[in-house]
C-alpha cells in the first residue's frame, strides 16, 4: 500500500546498529604515578635501543664496551701480579669523557626530538598526567641510563679487584675507595642527563639536536683546556724564574684565572667537585688544579648549571604543549 512506503524508506536509511561484541573494561584504572613509571620504563629502554632494530643498538653495546674495558684490563693486571691501573673516582677521566659525549649526544635525541617532531605529545597529554610529567619521567629515564654507563664498569673494577684483593682490610679498604667513585658517577649522571636532554629538546631536528648537544660539550670542554694551558704556561715560567733567582723551586701560588677557567666545562667542574669534596687531588687526572676553598664555587656553579637545565626543559614542554 502506499502509505507503506514512506515508513519502510525511513526505516532502510535509518541503518541498523550491531553489536559486535565489545566489553567495556572494568578492571583497574592506573593513575599518574603508574603513568610516569611506564613513561619512564620505555624511555630507559629506548636509551638503550631496546625495541628497536640493530642499528639502534650500535653506539649504546659500544659506548657501553669501551667504558667497561679498563675495569676488564685492570683485573687482568691484578690476576697477574701487577698494580691497579684504574681508580675508582677518576676511572680513565678522557675516555669517559669521549664516550659520555658520544652516548648522551646520539641517545637523548633518541628521547625528546622524535616525540616533539612527530608531535605525538597532544596524545600523552589527553591521559590523565600533566605536563611536568612528561620530561620528568624522561629526565629520570635518562639518568638511569646514563648511571648504568657510568656505575656498571665501576662496579666490574670493584669486583675484579677484591677478586684479587689478599684479607678483609684490603677489601674493606678498595669498598671505602668504590663509595666515593659511585658517588661522582651519579653526579656525572644527573647533571649530563639534565643538559643533554634540555640542548635536545630545544629542536625536534635528531641530527640537529645531536649536533647541539655534542658542539656543547666539545666547544666548552676545549675552551676550558686552552685556558688551563695558556695558565698553566704561565706557572711553569713563574717557576723557571723561581729557581734562576733563588736557586731552587719555590711552587707559585695558584692563580685565580687558573681557578676559573675550570669554570667552563661540565666535565671540568666535575673534576673540581670530586677534588673539593674529597679534600685533595690525585694527580692522575685533575683538568684543573686542586681547587681548594674556591672548590664551593664549582659546587654552585655546577648546580646552578643543573638547575638552569632542568627548569629549561620544563618550560620547553610547557610551551609545547600549549602549541600542541
Amino acid at each position: 500500500m502506499p502509505a507503506d512506503t514512506p515508513t519502510a524508506t525511513t526505516g532502510a536509511a535509518a541503518g541498523v546498529i550491531h553489536d559486535l561484541g565489545y566489553r567495556r573494561y572494568d578492571g583497574p584504572r592506573l593513575g599518574r604515578a603508574q603513568m610516569v613509571r611506564a613513561l619512564a620504563w620505555h624511555s630507559f629502554r629506548s636509551a638503550f635501543g631496546f625495541g628497536r632494530g640493530a642499528k639502534a643498538k650500535i653506539v649504546p653495546v659500544i659506548a657501553f664496551v669501551a667504558l667497561l674495558l679498563p675495569a676488564v684490563v685492570n683485573a687482568a693486571s691484578l690476576a697477574n701480579g701487577n698494580g691497579q691501573l684504574v681508580f675508582y673516582d677518576t676511572y680513565q677521566p678522557v675516555l669517559r669523557d669521549l664516550v659520555m659525549t658520544i652516548f648522551v649526544a646520539v641517545q637523548a635525541p633518541e628521547l625528546v626530538s622524535r616525540d616533539l617532531r612527530s608531535r605525538v605529545l597532544p596524545l600523552y597529554f589527553a591521559r590523565p598526567i600533566k605536563t611536568s610529567d612528561y620530561p620528568l619521567a624522561k629526565y629520570l629515564a635518562f639518568t638511569a641510563a646514563c648511571a648504568v654507563m657510568m656505575e656498571v664498569p665501576l662496579l666490574v673494577l670493584y669486583l675484579g679487584t677484591i677478586v684479587n684483593a689478599h684479607g678483609g682490610a684490603a677489601v674493606w679498604a678498595q669498598t671505602r675507595e668504590f663509595i666515593p667513585g659511585l658517588l661522582v658517577g651519579l653526579m656525572w649522571a644527573v647533571v649530563l642527563a639534565a643538559i643533554s636532554l634540555f640542548l635536545a629538546s630545544l629542536t625536534g631536528r635528531r641530527a640537529f639536536a645531536t649536533g647541539t648537544v655534542a658542539i656543547f660539550f666539545l666547544a666548552t670542554y676545549t675552551l676550558a683546556e686552552i685556558l688551563l694551558q695558556v695558565e698553566n704556561h704561565g706557572i711553569r715560567q713563574q717557576q723557571a724564574q723561581s729557581i734562576q733567582n733563588a736557586g731552587h723551586f719555590v711552587a707559585p701560588a695558584v692563580p685565580m684565572a687558573e681557578k676559573v677557567s675550570g669554570l667552563f666545562s661540565p666535565f671540568t667542574l666535575f673534576d673540581g667537585v670530586r677534588m673539593w669534596l674529597s679534600g685533595h687531588g690525585t694527580g692522575q687526572s685533575d683538568n684543573v688544579l686542586y681547587p681548594g676553598s674556591f672548590g664551593a664555587v664549582y659546587a654552585l656553579v655546577l648546580l646552578v648549571l643543573l638547575g638552569a637545565c632542568l627548569v629549561g626543559l620544563f618550560a620547553r614542554y610547557r610551551k609545547a604543549a600549549r602549541l600542541s
